[in-house]
């Protein structure tokens, strides 16, 4: 009971769903080797873009990357052409780990999993309606804040009355570590407005970590929205 529980892995497969959606016995390690690098390097591919969440789904030979954000035009780019170069990097890495061996697995020196064959890259963007009842996004919006140097205890009170001003917001919280202010010593500050039940498993909390990079340090940013209690019989918020 003394465990802090991930408030995204508690709700698993109750109010939440996962972010990779496939099952294939015979290829699993190499797979989900390629979905955890993949994820990791198009977080940091889409630096400064307003990212809700990376999904990932596998159907035959058909890899579908859909990509949720409150910036799509900035992804999209003129004419799809910022969509068709993500794209072709996302083919590139994806190739590039499939040729790496995976020890115990069944991965073919030409690349892919053995039997497989070369898989097809489907890239979805999906707009993200109200970005400041979504964590990810609210903590990147604080994120660059401090990177333009902005007073922290400004950034916390302008990021909690941002996602207050949407009525399904019912509580959030955010909270900063590190050298904060490029103090000395590093310290722990969080503001809440609202409630946060993180012991109910129907509510609906949402969660997100980020890091801002400083010229004197890392500072650690948390983010908790709650938006309410659902049941079975009720759509996902957001």
């Amino acid at each position: 009971m003394t465990h802090v529980a991930h408030p995204y892995g508690v709700r698993l497969g109750i109010l939440k769903d996962w972010r990779s959606r496939w099952f294939d016995a015979r290829g699993y390690r190499q797979l989900l080797k390629i979905d955890t690098l993949l994820r990791v390097y198009l977080w940091r591919e889409l630096d400064g873009i307003l990212v809700d969440s990376i999904d990932i789904e596998r159907s035959g030979r058909v890899l579908s990357v859909i990509i949720k954000t409150s910036q799509p035009g900035l992804l999209v780019g003129r004419g799809g052409e910022g969509a068709e170069k993500l794209k072709e990097k996302i083919r590139s890495y994806v190739a590039k780990i499939e040729r790496q061996p995976v020890t115990g697995g069944t991965c073919t020196p030409e690349g892919g999993v053995e039997g497989r064959g070369r898989v097809e890259i489907r890239l979805t963007i999906e707009e993200v309606r109200m970005p400041e009842t979504h964590a990810n996004i609210l903590a990147q919006m604080v994120v660059q804040d401090l990177e333009r140097r902005l007073p922290f205890r400004r950034v916390l009170k302008g990021a909690i009355e941002k996602a207050n001003t949407n009525k399904e917001v019912q509580g959030v919280k955010i909270a900063l570590k590190g050298r904060l202010d490029g103090a000395e010593m590093g310290r722990y500050e969080w503001l809440r407005k609202g409630r946060i039940p993180l012991q109910t498993l129907r509510a609906d909390v949402d969660y997100a970590q980020q890091e801002a990079q400083l010229p004197y340090g890392t500072i650690g940013i948390k983010v908790w929205i709650y938006k309410g209690e659902r049941f079975e019989n009720e759509k996902p918020s957001g």
